[in-house]
């Protein structure tokens, strides 16, 4: 009878060993679960404030673009709502709702610049105010920029600007891609200027980069046989020339007439178009 209770209580104390280890390993599994778990959402939360604060720094950075460069006015907080910018039109914002940016900076400065203005201008017909019989000044077109209204007149305003200001000047001295027969052109209108017609005109080899100064180079070929006046001639105007015109090599020769058999060979200049480059950048979870 002893030995039968003594059984039946180790049965028992079996039993419960197994439930014991039963619920030791469902609540080591539910642990388990649960830790994993946690750790995949503190990744996916890390993941995704990487991704916001990824995005929130491009709006900055697109934000503080458009308001440096004055495509839009101002955003009515730090940045830019998408509202605001379908709403907004290049071509109907007036310069004094962008102080202070780039756009306001070239019409109020650059566009007056006195210097530049002195440029004769004579071969656009468009830039003859119609009223005076002259060139515009720079207060004339300022006048009409700021009396424009609606999108049509703006852009006019805006062509005539830059067309007939200061801001011409610019893309002639240093123009904004390759353009041969511009720069042969300047050439035959130096030597015009010196009482010279030229026989001949012609490039000189490829067009090459500059020495890291994102300047792009074209050479031409330059010769003359006439008097020395002439040539002194435009080696001035070709001095004077808007547009840069290094001379690298350069042979004078006298012949029997007194005449100067002049050649050289000359570097224009033009840069490439400037623009606004994007990056991409990717977010990624640690490890992955």
């Amino acid at each position: 009878m002893a030995k039968e209770i003594a059984i039946g209580k180790l049965a028992k104390i079996s039993k419960a060993e197994q439930h014991i280890l039963l619920a030791a390993f469902v609540a080591s599994l539910v642990l388990g679960v649960g830790l994993s778990l946690s750790f995949r959402f503190i990744k996916q939360i890390s993941y995704n404030s990487k991704v916001i604060s990824a995005e929130d720094a491009a709006i900055d950075n697109y934000s503080n673009v458009i308001k440096a460069t004055g495509i839009c006015k101002a955003p009515r907080g730090s940045t830019y709502s998408s509202d605001e910018l379908k709403k907004c039109d290049p071509s109907s914002i007036e310069i004094a709702e962008i102080p202070g940016t780039l756009r306001a900076n070239i019409i109020e400065n650059l566009a007056a610049n006195q210097a530049l203005n002195s440029v004769p201008k004579e071969d656009n017909a468009s830039c003859i105010n119609p009223l005076t019989q002259k060139s515009y000044t720079y207060e004339e077109l300022n006048k009409i920029y700021n009396d424009a209204v609606g999108s049509d007149s703006l852009n006019a305003a805006s062509q005539l600007m830059q067309n007939c200001s200061a801001l011409r000047v610019i893309p002639d001295a240093l123009p904004a891609f390759r353009n041969e027969e511009a720069m042969l052109a300047s050439v035959n209108k130096l030597f015009n200027l010196s009482n010279w017609v030229p026989e001949s005109l012609s490039p000189a080899g490829e067009g090459v980069e500059d020495d890291g100064s994102g300047l792009n180079v074209l050479g031409v070929n330059l010769s003359m046989e006439t008097s020395t006046g002439v040539v002194k001639d435009f080696l001035n105007n070709l001095d004077r020339s808007i547009r840069e015109f290094h001379v690298s090599n350069m042979s004078i020769e006298w012949s029997e007439d007194s005449s100067l058999n002049f050649s050289a060979q000359a570097t224009a200049y033009y840069m490439d178009e400037t623009a606004i480059n994007e990056t991409t950048e990717t977010v990624s979870v640690e490890g992955q």
